[in-house]
């Protein structure tokens, strides 16, 4: 099948997607939320397929989040953006693919760029990469995983502070605090991936996936919990004129003006 937005190589039991959005940074639009869903059904589908790795286009980014310039035109009030979130709407297919998923983080992880990443199973990293979540920036806050699935990977501390601040940090200190499995020079990426994926892709895949089930059930009513308040919340975030104050500003390259007195 060919995809808009994405590239699927399949080579020696590895699936590797590559989010083709160079010119946007590899932005999240909505062709893109559903090529990347109808590559990953596809995949699951594949019995060949052992491994999988995500990456992004180009040298500068894995994935910048959502396309601001989109959303400013997004017409779905909270509510239904909410019941969007509820049935199923994140615009990660990769959450229930139950072959193992490898982010190889190429550039910016930002905002859904960085929850796409924590969706992952493993993460490996070029020095270069940059993670950050901005969506505190536009008056909102991360929807698609990372108030749920942050916290347990480098503590409340750093989760607090990168939410809340909107602040980047560096490939290296995101391998300090536990963001990512490793940092590898950024020509080595790929390579370093590949390896990793061949490694698990000699086991048996049997093994493999119910393993990475097991995993995965033990943490599943937490995350559960975490996503139906999070997409509750966030809806009522979205309420508030920061929300689009926030992406107006985006798109017209100014500073946000939010209300002092919005909260």
């Amino acid at each position: 099948m060919t995809y808009q937005t994405v590239i699927l190589v399949r080579e020696k039991g590895i699936a590797t997607i590559t989010l083709n959005r160079p010119e946007a940074l590899n932005a999240f639009n909505s062709q893109l939320g559903q090529d990347l869903r109808a590559a990953t059904e596809e995949i699951k589908r594949d019995k060949g397929v052992r491994v999988v790795i995500i990456t992004g286009a180009g040298d500068k980014a894995f994935c910048s989040g959502r396309d601001l310039k989109e959303y400013s035109e997004y017409g779905a009030t909270p509510i239904e953006d909410w019941e969007r979130r509820l049935g199923g709407g994140l615009p990660f297919g990769i959450i229930d693919v139950p072959q193992p998923v490898i982010a190889a983080v190429n550039g910016y992880a930002i905002a859904g760029g960085l929850e796409l990443a924590l969706a992952c199973d493993v993460r490996i990293a070029s020095e270069r990469a940059t993670f950050g979540l901005f969506e505190i920036r536009r008056g909102f806050f991360p929807g698609a995983g990372a108030t749920w699935r942050l916290a347990p990977l480098v503590g409340k501390g750093w989760a607090m502070e990168l939410v809340l601040s909107g602040d980047t940090i560096t490939a290296q200190v995101a391998e300090r605090i536990g963001l990512v499995n490793r940092v590898v020079p950024h020509e080595k990426l790929m390579d370093s991936a590949h390896e990793l994926a061949g490694k698990i892709a000699s086991r048996s895949a049997p093994a493999v996936m119910l393993a990475k089930a097991a995993i995965n059930q033990a943490m599943a009513a937490y995350e559960q919990i975490g996503f139906n308040i999070c997409v509750a919340l966030r809806a009522l975030a979205e309420t508030n004129q920061d929300a689009r104050e926030g992406a107006r500003a985006f798109v017209e390259k100014r500073p946000a003006r939010f209300k002092q007195d919005s909260a």
